[in-house]
C-alpha cells in the first residue's frame, strides 16, 4: 500500500466524513500542532532511561495527545478524562517542586541538552495552547484542551528545571 495519495496536493486534506477542507483552516493547525507536539515528546521520552517512571506518565501523555488530535480532527473519542491528568500534572509538579529553588526571576531556556530539549517542547506546548484557545470561542467544550495543554506546558518547565539541576547545571537568570 502506497503512504501517498496525491489527494492534498492541491492543499486540502479530507476532513471527517469525506469533506475537503484548506490545509490551512485553524481545525487542521490545531491537529496539525497536536501532532508536532507529541512527535517532540517523544523525542523527550527517548533521552529518558527506561527505568525512569516519567517515562511511562509522559508515554500516557502522547496517548491523550493522539485523543486530543482524534477529537480536533472530528473523528471521535473523548475528553473526559483530562482533568484528572490535570491533577496528576500537578501532583508530579508539586513532588518537582521540593528538588528545585523557588523562582525569583525568570530563567533563560536551556542548559543541558536535555533540559533544552524539554523546554523546546514546553514552547511547542504553548504554541499549541494558543492554537487550541483560538478555536475555543467557536467550540467551548475544547476548554479542557486548552487547560490540559496549559498544565502540560506548566510541567514540562518544572521538569526542565529539575533536570537541570539533576545535571547540576545553574539556571541563568533573566532580570530584563
Amino acid at each position: 500500500m502506497k503512504i501517498y495519495t496525491r489527494t492534498g496536493d492541491d492543499g486540502t486534506t479530507a476532513a471527517f466524513g469525506g469533506k475537503r477542507i484548506s490545509k490551512g483552516d485553524p481545525q487542521v493547525e490545531a491537529y496539525g500542532s497536536i501532532d508536532e507536539l507529541n512527535s517532540i515528546i517523544g523525542l523527550v521520552i527517548s533521552l529518558i532511561p527506561r527505568k525512569d517512571p516519567i517515562r511511562s506518565f509522559l508515554n500516557s501523555i502522547q496517548k491523550d495527545l493522539m485523543v486530543i488530535g482524534s477529537v480536533l480532527a472530528g473523528w471521535g473519542g473523548s475528553v473526559n478524562t483530562l482533568e484528572s491528568k490535570v491533577e496528576k500534572m500537578e501532583a508530579h509538579m508539586d513532588a518537582f517542586g521540593k528538588k528545585v529553588p523557588p523562582l525569583v526571576n525568570f530563567i533563560l531556556p536551556g542548559g543541558s541538552l536535555f533540559a533544552s530539549q524539554v523546554h523546546v517542547a514546553r514552547s511547542v506546548c504553548r504554541r499549541t495552547e494558543r492554537t487550541i484557545v483560538r478555536l475555543t470561542q467557536y467550540h467551548a467544550h475544547y476548554a479542557i484542551i486548552a487547560k490540559y495543554l496549559n498544565r502540560l506546558s506548566d510541567f514540562l518547565f518544572v521538569y526542565a528545571r529539575v533536570m537541570n539541576k539533576t545535571a547540576r547545571i545553574k539556571e541563568i537568570s533573566w532580570k530584563g
